[in-house]
This record gives structure tokens, sequence and C-alpha cells, in this order.
């Protein structure tokens, strides 16, 4: 059965793939980035391919979404998914239901800090990015593209839209949410909590390696996962079209501070559009 790791891009989906990857898929903790390979992303071109479908036809790619994951569900096992993904209901399409999906953990991070990110990951300016989380959007489908993944078409929806989407699992008692900010003040505790979840969705008692817990803390650090990607490059890293090098995907980190780098004008944008969730959230 599928678990989701769910969020809008630049929310800290990938700090908790790494955090996850390394507790279920090395034998000591250790974090590497090849150890994120194990959690894949959805949609994934490989997977609607496989199953000869058209991929250059976005709705039989739609249309085939539950099967798809029907598939990945024939092994009898647990499959941590990523995606940027709003949870959608298209002409009839659902992205997904509660026969394939055991769970759903939603990552979520101050919006103001987003579009920072956003910015610097797609190389645009904060105002087109600030446009873009207002904005109900479709990245991807890029079948030139190398990193495959960018080649199926993700309905990231609106940053509020996203995460209000994925609050449907919690009337079965299968959400989760993680906000990125405990992640980064608390990641130890944060860390436990999923884990927790994730033993409670199985139905199996949770006895924490300790010494697991210990290595893959130490090797999560911002400071670590930067220092390794200098060394050996990310493999979902974006490229910078003027330049062709690539974007560093570790980029700022916990010195994202909006109070520093988002000017008034957009941090009110921001800030009116997503009043509800953002209070809602704490975050105002």
């Amino acid at each position: 059965m599928i678990i989701w790791l769910a969020s809008y891009p630049k929310s800290g989906n990938t700090l908790v793939r790494a955090l996850l990857a390394s507790y279920f898929y090395s034998k000591n903790g250790e974090f590497n980035f090849n150890l994120i390979k194990n959690i894949t992303q959805f949609p994934n071109y490989d997977i609607f391919h496989k199953l000869g479908i058209d991929t250059k036809n976005e709705k039989e790619v739609m249309k085939n979404y539950i099967r798809a994951q029907e598939s990945i569900n024939q092994k009898n096992s647990i499959h941590f998914l990523k995606t940027h993904s709003y949870l959608f209901n298209i002409d009839n399409n659902p992205f997904t239901d509660l026969n394939n999906s055991l769970g759903a953990i939603y990552i979520v991070r101050d919006p103001r800090n987003v579009v920072t990110s956003y910015a610097h990951h797609f190389n645009i300016s904060m105002e087109k990015a600030a446009d873009r989380l207002v904005s109900s959007i479709i990245y991807g489908g890029n079948f030139n593209s190398k990193h495959k993944p960018d080649r199926t078409k993700v309905y990231l929806g609106s940053w509020n839209s996203n995460y209000n989407s994925w609050k449907s699992f919690k009337l079965s008692e299968k959400y989760l949410l993680i906000k990125y900010e405990d992640l980064l003040n608390n990641k130890e505790a944060t860390l436990i909590k999923i884990l927790n979840f994730i033993y409670q969705l199985r139905g199996l008692k949770f006895n924490l390696d300790q010494n697991k817990l210990k290595n893959i803390i130490n090797t999560t650090s911002f400071d670590k996962m930067k220092n390794l990607e200098k060394e050996n490059s990310f493999f979902e890293n974006n490229i910078n079209k003027t330049t062709g090098k690539k974007i560093p995907f570790f980029n700022l980190g916990p010195q994202n501070d909006w109070k520093k780098l988002v000017d008034k004008k957009i941090r009110i944008k921001i800030e009116t559009s997503f009043e509800k969730e953002m209070k809602e959230l704490h975050y105002l």
C-alpha cells in the first residue's frame, strides 16, 4: 500500500524523504542521496510507460492514475511516494483512492519562505514565484527532459488548494500534518512522530532504533546535505537555462528568512491570498 509524502514544491519534502529513506533503506541510518531513489515521484513517466500508456496523451495518463497505483501495490509491501500534486478529481479521474492509499503525510511550510526557495529553484523572479503560488498551475510535461520525473505533468493547484485538498485523508484518520519549521527546530521529535504514524498505519508495534536515529539526525543536517550536493551533485537539481549550469538545490535552508528577503508588496499578496490557511497554521 502507498503512503503519500505530499507537499507543495520547496516545502521540505526532500528532507522528509531523506529521513525516511535513511531509516527504512539503510542498515545504520547514515544518509546518502542514493537512498532517496527508493522513494519515487508520482506521477512517474516510467510507471505509465511500462503499462503501455501513451505518456504524451495527458488524458490517457490521468485516466490511468489508479491503474498505475494498483500496479505499484501488486508488491505486498509499503511504498512511499512523493508528490507535489493536489488531491484532485478531474473529469471523474481521481488522483488516488483509499483502496490504494494507506495514508498521507503532508509537509507544509510558511508560504513567505516557500516563495524565496521557489524563485531560486526555478530561476524566476520572486514576483513571478508569488504569482504561481497564488494561481492554480501545472508544471512538467517536458518530454525531452533527461530527468524523467519532469516528463509527466503535475497538477500543483495553488499553495492553499494543494494544502487543503490533502486534508480529506483526515476523515479516515490517515493524515499527518508536518510543518517544515518543526523539522528544522526539533528534527528528532518530528521524525519520531512521523515513524509512530507510519507504524500505526501498518498496525505494527513501533520499536525505535536509537542508533539509527542518532545517525540520521547527524547526517541529514542542512550543511551536510549541502556539502554532499557539492561533492556528488544531486539528481533533482534544475538547470539554469541561461548558463546551462545546475542550480544548487540546497540553497539557504534555515537562513531563508522572509522577514529579510521578501519585500512588502509580495508579503502582503501572500498573506492576503492565504490568510485563512496561514492563521490556521499559526503563520499569522
